[in-house]
């Protein structure tokens, strides 16, 4: 079964937009990155693409190449870090494009010919996502959320998963921690994980939003869309072949629908390519424990789809 086609775009909204993009700008900047290449490999100063934000803002135009010049390419990265150039493949258009950043290092870089060195190195996901991950650090989108954050939570796990699990919002604990499902309702996932023969490590969690909204309250629709376009960086860097939806929020968010939660489950939806599984969130399951046999009938469903055997007993779990 399918989910009705989503909405591929939200009402364009400028000022939004150019602001995201500057944050993207700021924190590539604070990587080390002066420059990109575009598909056409043309090569842009990020100097000069602020100076063209700048203008749109002020009066929703470029500037033309007489109103502004091209800075220099060659201006000394941050803490004398080794110059680096950035190929980004497309360029953006918008915050919800994805952008593909390939760090490529300058001749003057010292290569790596130690086979030791080269299994401690990031791989090229992981790099992309560490990305990302800064961009969300940065992001102040939400004021009341910036403002009462202590840490934002982007997510954690295997940049290569098959499998992708999908929250609703941090709490206390992972506001603490900077890490989701850490507190009580994620001991409970991790027996989940663990019954199905996996570890976190070989999974990847995350959640609709990466702050915690204050005293837990849901986050709100403007919040998710703000949120929107960092998760679906995040998916399209992992390319997962499923995502399992924790609860009516997360459910409701991912597949823009308001069917209730107890009619989602026990069948795939499928949004991008990915097969998407709908079930309750392990904090519903802490509140009204009956319905952990739910839930690992859910994950027998997936895990017979997934071609992982299926264990007779599932100890904490249902």
């Amino acid at each position: 079964m399918s989910a009705d086609p989503p909405s591929s775009f939200s009402p364009f909204d400028a000022a939004r937009i150019t602001k995201a993009i500057r944050q993207r700008i700021q924190s590539l900047q604070q990587a080390g990155v002066t420059s990109f290449h575009t598909s056409a490999a043309e090569q842009t100063d990020l100097s000069e693409l602020q100076k063209q934000l700048d203008a749109i803002r002020q009066d929703g135009r470029p500037a033309s190449s007489t109103e502004s010049q091209t800075s220099s390419v060659n201006a000394s990265p941050p803490l004398a870090t080794p110059q680096t150039t950035t190929q980004v493949t497309p360029a953006a258009a918008s915050t919800n494009s994805a952008t593909k950043v390939i760090p490529t290092p300058s001749s003057s870089a010292p290569p790596n010919n130690s086979p030791q060195e080269s299994t401690a190195m990031p791989s090229q996901k992981q790099t992309e996502l560490d990305i990302v991950c800064q961009e969300v650090a940065n992001c102040t989108a939400c004021t009341e959320l910036a403002d009462t954050r202590t840490n934002t939570v982007f997510g954690v796990g295997n940049p290569d998963a098959r499998l992708v699990f999908y929250g609703e919002a941090p709490g206390a604990d992972e506001d603490r921690q900077g890490e989701p499902f850490v507190g009580r309702a994620g001991q409970l996932l991790n027996k989940i994980i663990e019954a199905m023969g996996l570890t976190r490590e070989e999974i990847y969690i995350l959640n609709t939003i990466k702050c915690r909204p204050p005293g837990n309250r849901n986050p709100t629709p403007e919040e998710q869309q703000n949120c929107a376009g960092f998760l679906q960086r995040q998916l399209e860097i992992i390319q997962p072949e499923y995502i399992v939806c924790l609860g009516a929020i997360a459910s409701h968010s991912f597949l823009e629908c308001k069917t209730p939660i107890g009619k989602m489950r026990g069948q795939f939806f499928h949004k991008n390519g990915i097969k998407v599984l709908c079930t309750f969130h392990p904090a519903y399951l802490l509140r009204d424990p009956n319905r952990k046999r739910d839930v690992w009938d859910d994950i027998q469903f997936l895990m017979k789809d997934m071609g992982l055997p299926v264990p007779t007993k599932s100890d904490g779990v249902s």
